[in-house]
């Protein structure tokens, strides 16, 4: 991934915070019929990724293979007239702001029906955790949850590298990040929000 200086992240805790607030991956593995990609999300285990699919997904024959997953942050487009400085010279562009994290790594597949409960109990649990009334595994009738775990495979990416780009105005002097933030909030867009917290949170670098 082309990533300059400015935008370098390698805190651990921060690449990690990101992954669990945005747990939905993009996996891509190299195969002999070329590249393949799947959506899913990932939970993360003691410094391996957990995860499932369904039977008949291609990820099942790929047992021991390299794959690469992509877990997104906020993102959005920073329009030139938020800088201060544009106002004064109009040497300013637009430009694109997000903050993604690649982890490379090997992909194991587990067909384990009590490993596969232990975890959708976790992954319930964890993303119920803010309903009124939490869904819980044991809702459901017995011989379905036996019937929809026979459906499924398990997924363990053991972790080889982390990469992190959180591209965040850091290159610009504080009064234009300040005013990225501020149209940010006040556009109010689908993730807008999120993008500006992340902002504020990131410190330039020189």
């Amino acid at each position: 991934m082309y990533t300059p200086k400015p935008f370098e992240e390698t805190r651990a805790d921060v690449l990690a915070g990101l992954m669990r607030a945005y747990p939905f991956a993009t996996v891509v593995a190299n195969t002999a019929n070329g590249f393949v990609a799947n959506h899913l999300p990932f939970e993360q285990v003691d410094g391996v990724l957990h995860g499932h699919v369904a039977r008949g997904n291609e990820l099942v024959q790929m047992d021991g293979t390299e794959v690469l997953l992509v877990f997104r942050g906020p993102d959005g487009y920073i329009s030139p007239n938020w800088y201060p400085t544009k106002h004064e010279t109009g040497r300013e562009v637009p430009t694109w702001n997000y903050a993604v994290v690649h982890v490379h790594g090997r992909l194991r597949v587990i067909d384990d029906a009590a490993w596969l409960r232990v975890l959708l109990e976790r992954l319930t649990d964890h993303h119920e955790a803010n309903q009124p009334r939490p869904w819980k595994i044991t809702d459901a009738p017995e011989d379905h949850i036996e019937k929809s775990l026979r459906a499924i495979v398990g997924l363990e990416v053991v972790v080889d590298r982390v990469e992190g780009k959180f591209k965040l105005s850091q290159n610009h002097p504080a009064r234009n990040r300040a005013g990225a933030v501020a149209g940010l909030r006040e556009r109010n867009a689908d993730g807008d929000v999120e993008l500006a917290a992340l902002m504020l949170e990131q410190e330039p670098k020189t």
